[in-house]
């Protein structure tokens, strides 16, 4: 692959920032958990965290089609690294609690959990014009990002080696700060087009009435994924008396197949919009499976599963997500995608209470909100799929 726009450093990037920020949100209900805080609160804090990140990627996708998303990119990075040093040297909850809301963490820690942050999908999309070669791009993205994610949930596992008790959780914080400045340090070396000049105040109305529909399927994954998802780790604990070396082994097998999948996306010639949504219902029916699971061993390898799905989707939907949007809209349309993806993940402050009341209820209906957003992903966007706007 040719290395045009300093390409190969924001692979870099992508791969330690996924390392450091896959710990720390494989670890983060784990660890406020050793420190006493219970179920409902962690949701709490995810709600928080969620909340935050949604305000401030809206904000940045605006300021990205202004000053260039390469900026973007780095404060976030600089923001979260900052985060992470908190936890590695605090021992007061307000400011852990803090920590975890500024850095972003909160939300899904699928495979691909480390490649996005706000600008980036604006930054494939605006480089590189063609959408093949956008998929292609993500795909790469995403694969190297779901791989380097193994370095996250193997940390996990061997912190008990490290020490039994919270200092091995911050002490590998500390490891995840490096990174992130690392990260960051490697997007200096990016290169990113001249950007287009901005006509409209916030969107063209072309761009807005494509993404709206965009908007109505993610609001509804989001919300499943929020129930199922942020406390996913906390469940195989008291679903199944999981310990952090079996969770972290779960995830780590899970990135390995998710950076398959993305892979393969590249080898399917199949319509994007088809596959895209056609993954995103099975990663719903998979939740769900996981729900009615009895042991252990089947839950993992339904999650691991959905991993390799989940990487075959992700860069179709990226792609398609700005099919229908004009170059000068790229960071704010996908802010306000991922905007309605995060506000909705918010439903994570329930997922403690229904933990509370049934192990299994949160990923039933986290799944089947999940399959619903997948099939109206499909039949709101399909009347628009050979439409294109300006690019």
């Amino acid at each position: 692959m040719q290395d045009d726009y300093g390409y190969t450093f924001l692979l870099l990037s992508r791969i330690l920032r996924s390392i450091g920020i896959i710990y720390i949100t494989l670890s983060s209900s784990l660890y406020l958990s050793a420190i006493g805080v219970k179920p409902e609160i962690i949701g709490i804090i995810f709600l928080g965290a969620i909340g935050f990140s949604s305000t401030l990627n809206l904000a940045l996708g605006i300021i990205g089609d202004r000053i260039g998303y390469k900026k973007v990119l780095i404060f976030v990075e600089i923001l979260a690294a900052i985060a992470s040093m908190l936890l590695a040297l605090s021992i007061n909850q307000t400011l852990i609690f803090a920590a975890l809301i500024i850095g972003g963490v909160g939300g899904a820690a699928g495979g691909i959990r480390g490649v996005f942050s706000p600008g980036l999908t604006a930054l494939v999309a605006s480089n590189w014009s063609e959408e093949k070669e956008r998929v292609r791009r993500l795909s790469f993205l995403m694969s190297a990002s779901s791989l380097a994610g193994i370095g996250g949930s193997v940390l996990l596992s061997i912190r008990s080696y490290i020490s039994n008790s919270v200092e091995g959780y911050r002490l590998l914080y500390f490891l995840s700060f490096a990174l992130l400045l690392a990260s960051a340090i490697s997007l200096l070396l990016v290169k990113e087009v001249k950007r287009p000049k901005k006509t409209s105040k916030v969107m063209k109305k072309s761009s807005m009435k494509y993404i709206s529909k965009v908007i109505v399927s993610n609001s509804i994954t989001g919300f499943g994924l929020g129930i199922a998802i942020p406390l996913l780790p906390l469940w195989y604990k008291l679903a199944f008396h999981a310990n952090s070396f079996e969770i972290g082994l779960i995830f780590t097998i899970s990135y390995l197949t998710t950076a398959i999948g993305s892979l393969l996306s590249n080898k399917i010639m199949f319509d994007p919009l088809k596959v895209a949504s056609i993954t995103r219902i099975l990663n719903g029916v998979f939740l769900i499976a996981m729900a009615f699971s009895p042991w252990l061993a089947l839950a993992a390898g339904l999650y691991i599963a959905r991993g390799l799905n989940a990487g075959i989707g992700a860069p179709n939907r990226s792609a398609v997500n700005v099919r229908g949007v004009s170059a000068e809209d790229f960071g704010t349309a996908s802010s306000f995608q991922g905007l309605a993806t995060r506000l909705s993940q918010m439903s994570s402050g329930i997922s403690g209470y229904l933990l509370d009341i049934s192990y299994s209820l949160p990923l039933e209906i986290g799944g089947l909100l999940q399959a619903v957003g997948g099939y109206l992903y499909m039949k709101l966007l399909a009347i628009s799929t050979d439409r294109k706007v300006d690019s």
